[in-house]
């Protein structure tokens, strides 16, 4: 077999891929900062609200047992049949956040397990308003234990956007796709392209481990905790 690699083609269209690559930057930032924040704040209902923990707990069972994929038709395809007609963008960030928040929920909610009743009972103890016990003994220790988790989950979230080609939108899988079928250079193409998601995927966890050491700064007690969950 005589093969020779020719990526002349593939370079010469990295005005596509470099489209694709911003609208999937832009997906995914948006379906990261939307989920995480839809995630924390179920986890923080279904905490304080015992009457919510069944309907959370229910969306979180469904949404982490059925594929993205399907989830994805759903909002795009079955959302107009009542009505509710989304572009392909649109239809890929409420999915993103839907998928996400589950998870984060999840990963969540075992942080604030983790905290130990007598802290919040020395919380109060030391007249701290209930929310400054929620924000201060509560929520950051439990951010800060699981923080290498929920790092791990918003990349996997940046690459699972690449589905997002099936209802057309144009992110990077998309347009390689199109560079594919225009220069015929299948191989060539995807090399490119899981360099850069691999790119992508380094350079996020880099900002988040980078994030993590901001707001749990190393020396503090927080930072103890996000490097102990960090080094299991």
């Amino acid at each position: 077999m005589n093969f020779q690699f020719q990526f002349e083609p593939v370079f010469a269209q990295a005005d596509v891929l470099l489209d694709g690559l911003l609208l999937t930057l832009e997906l995914a930032g948006a379906g990261i900062v939307l989920g995480g924040l839809l995630g924390t704040l179920l986890a923080l209902l279904r905490r304080l609200v015992p009457g919510l923990r069944l309907v959370i707990g229910a969306y979180v069972e469904i949404v982490r047992n059925t594929p993205f994929l399907i989830q994805l038709f759903i909002v795009y395809l079955g959302l107009p049949q009542i009505g509710i007609r989304l572009t392909p963008e649109q239809a890929a960030v409420i999915t993103m956040t839907l998928n996400l928040g589950a998870y984060t929920t999840e990963i969540v909610r075992a942080g604030l397990d983790s905290v130990h009743p007598s802290q919040i009972e020395a919380g109060l103890s030391l007249a701290l308003s209930r929310w400054q016990v929620l924000r201060h003994v509560v929520l950051a220790p439990a951010l800060a234990r699981v923080w290498p988790s929920l790092s791990s989950q918003f990349v996997l979230m940046l690459l699972s956007s690449s589905i997002f080609s099936f209802i057309s939108v144009q992110e990077l899988s998309g347009a390689a796709s199109n560079v594919e079928q225009d220069t015929f250079k299948s191989f060539e193409t995807y090399i490119v392209v899981t360099a850069v998601y691999l790119g992508l995927a380094m350079g996020l966890r880099l900002i988040l481990m980078g994030l993590g050491a901001v707001l749990f700064p190393a020396g503090s007690g927080l930072g103890r905790l996000r490097q102990a969950a960090g080094n299991r």
